[in-house]
């Protein structure tokens, strides 16, 4: 038998899941399970009206938002003013309960509301765009994934570098062998810095609650805590109760391409192997994870290093001294295979060879996967356009929660690794860790009283 290359290993299994049994249908069985017509115009909803709800909106011009939710009138001030006429909530659940002529949500408010207001929508037949990470936790992606299959709706996260031409080149770079089995992957931000505030000097202080803010609709279903300004408007990604720190910020983007190149899941192990600044309250100040993966298929074990508030670009061995890896701001990516290596920038663009001189004669593979639409001229909007084009009918979105939620979970395994030391052994088909009932009880959130989950 010949043996499977790695492109045919890759791009075989990507076929293989992209459409459901049967194909889409016909257009009346479209339209039965809630998809519309190309012609027509999506009723989209967004819940979360201000910060990242202002370009989840944006890239959705042309279809028609039909209500807003956001609980800080403050911060969706602008927005609201914008679109005068619809309906505003500050509780996405009474939103559910009033507005009938959705088709599908934009979630874009904070972390630790993302899986109950997605879950809130496919329950109810409404296609989804949930804003990166997905999910806060380990457990609430996989039943984001779970649900968006027994439910049949279009889904999208937003990690636009899906969307990146460059990402999709570095994948077949790495799939036509051009630099040699993969081991090691680096990947680092500058995060928090200069975003928001992370270690042990962070000192949440009770304050009373703007008249501007519903407070109880913001904290959502997580444990009841005082108000605090160190946790709104933006500040709340360094708190573990509502974000992620720098993983939940920026490793959708940066590790995305890694992810697809590589088929990264089911890692055998995850450790924090530097940490300064353990804090009371938040994430640590700085932090570095390394996630360990078995061979899948045609590719060996590699490893995956994460770093955090980075202020130059890693040391790494046998890439030239000025050797410009990633992106300017710090942020970025680099494969090193036996052959050779390879670096993205933070959304997988600006991909080129290590050391980058390698580019000047160097022929590009021929191309195995389709490219988002729009992409090549505006390839942030066509993330979004990827997504609607699912909602009426069309191919299933690039970062849809059949791909997004099993990236999910392993790249949150890293926040976990932040709180409990000492190398953790995952075991991901029972979703536990073998060695640690701290990190295990880190899985999954606890939910208050009236939000309701799966």
């Amino acid at each position: 038998m010949a043996p499977v290359s790695r492109r045919h290993f890759f791009f075989g299994a990507l076929l293989a899941g992209a459409v459901p049994a049967g194909g889409f249908g016909s257009a009346k069985s479209l339209r039965h399970l809630g998809f519309k017509s190309p012609c027509e115009k999506l009723n989209i909803a967004a819940i979360g009206a201000g910060g990242k709800g202002v370009s989840d909106i944006a890239g959705c011009q042309g279809e028609n938002i039909v209500a807003l939710v956001d609980p800080d009138e403050k911060r969706a001030e602008k927005t609201f003013k914008a679109y005068p006429q619809l309906p505003k909530y500050k509780d996405f659940r009474r939103m559910f309960d009033a507005e009938k002529s959705i088709d599908a949500v934009l979630v874009s408010c904070p972390d630790h509301v993302h899986a109950t207001a997605a879950m809130w929508a496919m329950e109810r037949g409404k296609h989804v765009y949930c804003q990166k990470p997905l999910t806060r936790t380990v457990w609430e992606a996989r039943q984001l994934e779970l649900a968006a299959a027994k439910y049949g709706v279009a889904t999208q996260m937003g990690n636009q570098g899906y969307s990146q031409p460059g990402a999709r080149e570095a994948c077949e770079i790495v799939w036509n062998g051009d630099i040699g089995n993969v081991t090691q992957v680096y990947a680092w931000t500058n995060r928090p810095d200069p975003y928001w505030p992370q270690g042990p000097e962070v000192v949440p202080e009770e304050k009373p609650v703007p008249a501007t803010l519903d407070w109880e609709a913001w904290q959502a279903g997580t444990e009841h805590r005082p108000y605090s300004p160190a946790y709104v408007p933006h500040n709340w990604r360094a708190f573990p109760d509502y974000g992620c720190g720098a993983i939940g910020d920026m490793a959708c983007h940066i590790l995305g391409t890694p992810n697809m190149a590589l088929r990264l899941a089911n890692p055998t192990g995850v450790e924090c192997i530097k940490l300064e600044g353990k804090a009371k309250y938040t994430f640590p100040y700085r932090t570095a994870i390394r996630f360990d993966f078995p061979a899948r298929g045609a590719f060996p074990p590699v490893q995956v290093f994460w770093y955090d508030r980075m202020t130059a670009q890693p040391k790494i061995e046998g890439v030239p001294e000025g050797e410009l890896l990633g992106d300017k701001d710090i942020n970025g990516s680099l494969f090193v295979g036996d052959k050779g290596m390879l670096t993205t920038g933070c959304y997988g663009q600006r991909t080129r060879l290590v050391p980058a001189s390698k580019m000047q004669d160097y022929q590009l593979p021929p191309p195995l996967l389709t490219r988002s639409p729009g992409s090549n001229h505006d390839w942030v909007r066509a993330h979004y356009r990827d997504w609607i084009r699912a909602c009426k009918g069309g191919d299933p979105a690039c970062s849809n929660f059949s791909i997004a939620g099993p990236f999910v979970q392993w790249m949150q395994l890293g926040t976990i690794a932040m709180r409990v030391e000492g190398k953790l052994m995952w075991d991901a088909q029972a979703m536990r860790f073998t060695n640690s009932e701290a990190a295990n009880a880190l899985l999954k959130p606890r939910f208050r009283k009236g939000w309701k989950f799966a």
